[in-house]
């Protein structure tokens, strides 16, 4: 019960303490990490404020973060206070409509458009008071890479790898990783999608930027386009996608002599590697974090590494696997719990 939790009691009294009087505290949910958020309501105003077990989440690059895209120009919470010991952090209501509650084909592309216009001033943030921004380089991009195989193969499915298949997905990294190298590196949300941004009255409000990095100029773009959590029609993504190449031109984050066809197979591949991840992620939030309803995202998000993949060489073996191999078992498992589960 969350009134006996002791981090609540030290939060309730943090809150009391700031604000010189008793304020009522709503939890409003958990995200995909160990942090949570709750609704602060003071003198008819609303605050939120995180929750952040300060040895497992630490609360400083999300602050210095935030006030960097604010300098920027971008609509984000305002950090008000901080409590370093607990790992709390005070900040302004930037809103609680998710873009993606409201979406549907026909308001799609002109919000899309709206989420699109932000990218650029998301890549000229590169660094903090705290210094440059961490380089999404090979090492990085390898280990998201990893917990596909430590966490979706072997610790979800069970499944034992081949030698033939352990070198198909060792050549299969590798290209994702070259073509993250090879583009124009950029400031990176890394989480830029549409549950992370709220309808604030006509504005869009970005939150969950903490793990920002300097990295691919087309990763933000496809975690839009290509969402973990809905799947929009090539007719809808496409002219968006082409969007976003002639804004990247249009603000100097990529030079003009790129092809739309070289772009293109950035923004592909780049999706390949964020689903891959994703798969992962989405079974360790399972079995490590006890976060059952993000199996239902699995899917998803290996159907975008089945259908897209195909279309590239490097990559199309490991696609046509994962299509006959590791779908299918993602789908029993999922029945076969749903049913033990009855």
């Amino acid at each position: 019960m969350i009134l006996s939790d002791p981090r609540f009691v030290a939060l309730s009294n943090w809150l009391n303490q700031y604000f010189g009087d008793n304020v009522a505290i709503s939890l409003i949910c958990g995200d995909a990490s160990f942090r949570r958020y709750f609704r602060i309501q003071y003198q008819g105003k609303h605050y939120i404020v995180s929750d952040s077990p300060i040895d497992l989440v630490p609360i400083a690059p999300f602050v210095a973060i935030a006030k960097a895209y604010h300098h920027a120009g971008l609509l984000v919470p305002e950090v008000l206070a901080t409590c370093d010991d607990y790992g709390f952090v005070l900040q302004t209501d930037v809103g609680e409509l998710q873009l993606l509650s409201v979406l549907n084909k026909a308001n799609v592309s002109d919000y899309y458009q709206r989420a699109l216009n932000l990218l650029p001033i998301i890549a000229s943030v590169t660094e903090t008071q705290d210094g440059p921004l961490a380089d999404y380089d090979a090492a990085f991009v390898m280990r998201e890479l990893a917990i596909f195989v430590d966490w979706l193969l072997k610790e979800h499915l069970d499944y034992s790898l081949t030698d033939n298949e352990q070198a198909m997905i060792e050549s299969t990294f590798n290209a994702l990783t070259e073509n993250v190298l090879a583009q124009p590196q950029v400031g990176m949300h890394r989480d830029y999608h549409s549950r992370n941004l709220l309808i604030n009255n006509q504005a869009l409000a970005v939150i969950d930027f903490q793990d920002a990095v300097y990295g691919a100029v087309t990763y933000d773009a496809v975690s839009l386009l290509r969402d973990c959590y809905v799947r929009w029609p090539d007719d809808i993504v496409n002219p968006l996608m082409r969007y976003h190449y002639q804004l990247a031109i249009d603000h100097q984050l990529m030079s003009d002599d790129v092809s739309f066809s070289t772009y293109q197979q950035w923004f592909d591949l780049m999706g390949i590697q964020r689903h891959i991840k994703a798969a992962g992620i989405f079974a360790r939030l399972y079995h490590r974090d006890a976060k059952r309803g993000y199996l239902a995202d699995i899917p998803l998000t290996l159907q975008y590494v089945a259908d897209i993949g195909m279309q590239y060489s490097q990559i199309a073996e490991f696609s046509q696997w994962v299509n006959k191999v590791i779908l299918p078992r993602v789908n029993r498992k999922s029945i076969d719990e749903a049913v033990s589960e009855a």
